[in-house]
Parts: structure tokens; C-alpha cells; sequence
């Protein structure tokens, strides 16, 4: 039988907003691919890639995608000798409202299209070149 539904939306209504601070210990990182069995590798703003576990409470309910930001709480397995370094304590859903929270790390900035220079601009929807009016002034001559 599937858990209730009250826990399921409870989850999601826990991770729909940011909270005010972060505690000491966690870190916002950005998801770098999922390693099997609930774990996923992440990336600290410093570029330090940890292995962490996707707590029960979020497993089947809240999916995680590459390229995605989680909060990650390193202090979790500092009493275990084992190869995890940390534990996922909250998921970022809506990061429009957690990019403008103190935290927020500035080496994680929003990556948008690429600038496109004047030399390299698309010309979808425009005459070649040697358009027709070089060629009517040659018919003329």
C-alpha cells in the first residue's frame, strides 16, 4: 500500500519555498548526475564534487534532475565511517524565489542563451547574398 497522501503533500509543501537561513553544516549544490540506489553526486559552489543519499521522506514523491540544486547537510554522517558525505535535507522546486535569498551562492548564476555577436547572426529569413538588387543593376549595365 502507498503512503498517505497528507505525507506526500506535506513534503511537497516543505520544500516549496526557501527557508530563511541555512544552518550550519549545509551547503546549496548543484546536482551533477544520479549515482543508482538514491545517491547522487553533487557540486559545492568550490567545485568539490560529494556523494550524497536521498533521505526516505523525498524517495518516490520528489524527483531530482541533473542540473538541479538541492541542500545538502554535511554534518549528517560525520559519525559513520562510510563513503557518503552528506544527506539531502531539502529540494529547490521554485529557484526563481531561492536565487533571491542571501545564500544563494553567486558561482551558481543562471545560465541563459548564449550572446550572439553581429558577425554571427542567424540569417534565417534573409536574402543571400548577391541579392537581387546587385543583379538588376548588372542587367542594366
Amino acid at each position: 500500500m502507498g503512503r498517505p497522501k497528507r505525507n506526500l503533500l506535506a513534503t511537497a509543501e516543505e520544500t516549496s519555498s526557501p527557508p530563511a537561513s541555512l544552518e550550519q553544516g549545509q551547503a546549496i549544490t548543484r546536482v551533477v548526475k544520479a549515482d543508482g540506489n538514491n545517491l547522487y553526486s553533487v557540486e559545492l559552489p568550490n567545485h568539490t564534487t560529494l556523494l550524497v543519499e536521498l533521505p526516505s521522506r523525498f524517495r518516490s514523491t520528489i524527483w531530482i534532475k541533473r542540473g538541479g540544486y538541492v541542500v545538502v547537510d554535511t554534518t549528517a554522517f560525520e559519525d559513520r565511517a562510510n563513503k557518503l558525505d552528506g544527506e539531502i535535507v531539502n529540494v529547490v522546486r521554485n529557484e526563481k524565489q531561492w536565487r533571491k535569498q542571501a545564500y544563494w551562492p553567486s558561482q551558481f548564476v543562471k545560465t541563459g542563451y548564449p550572446d550572439d555577436s553581429e558577425e554571427e547572426l542567424s540569417t534565417a529569413g534573409r536574402m543571400p547574398p548577391g541579392s537581387d538588387s546587385e543583379s538588376a543593376e548588372e542587367s542594366r549595365s
